[in-house]
């Protein structure tokens, strides 16, 4: 018996049809694990990498922008886990009016629409939730790379809630 993790990656095509491009066994992450990951998957036919959502990967990133097969400079953080890591923090009683304000910054068309909503975010709450604004700060640079992306790419690969739900799939079968 040992304890390993079992990784798994999804694609998402252009049309929005998600595949899953493989499952790997590792007693350890690390940027070397990776990049063997994304060197094999070009070998079996993957052409480019446009955009990677992942949620804390250790090594993940540094491979990424190794690799060449990039679109962006960052790899971005999964918005609906930020929201709701953010949200985990929020009394109940204004837990509605924070996910609100949230979803303004997450749900923007763009940059430029988004970074206003952070600020008016931070007016609102930071004097009862001082770190949430803080948090989206200094990762906006991890999160920012999705405005770039077409409205329709961004609703199929802003969570990694379709790579979780994975295990509890395979449990069934």
């Amino acid at each position: 018996m040992s304890n390993q993790a079992i990784h798994l990656a999804l694609g998402v095509k252009l049309a929005g049809q998600k595949e899953r491009l493989g499952l790997w066994l590792t007693q350890k992450e690390s940027s070397k694990f990776w990049l063997s990951v994304l060197t094999e998957r070009q070998k079996r036919g993957v052409r480019d990498i446009l955009l990677a959502g992942v949620d804390g990967l250790t090594g993940f990133p540094e491979a990424y922008a190794f690799s060449g097969a990039k679109l962006y400079e960052t790899v971005p953080l999964c918005l609906v886990h930020l929201v709701q890591t953010a949200l985990s923090y929020v009394s109940n009683k204004d837990r509605k009016a924070v996910a609100a304000a949230l979803q303004l910054m997450a749900g923007a068309a763009t940059e430029t629409q988004a970074a206003p909503a952070l600020v008016e975010f931070a007016e609102r709450w930071d004097q009862q939730y001082p770190t949430m604004s803080k948090s989206w700060r200094s990762h906006w640079h991890r999160i920012s790379p999705f405005f770039a992306c077409p409205l329709d790419i961004r609703k199929a690969s802003d969570t990694t809630n379709a790579i979780e739900s994975m295990p509890m799939t395979l449990r069934k079968v």
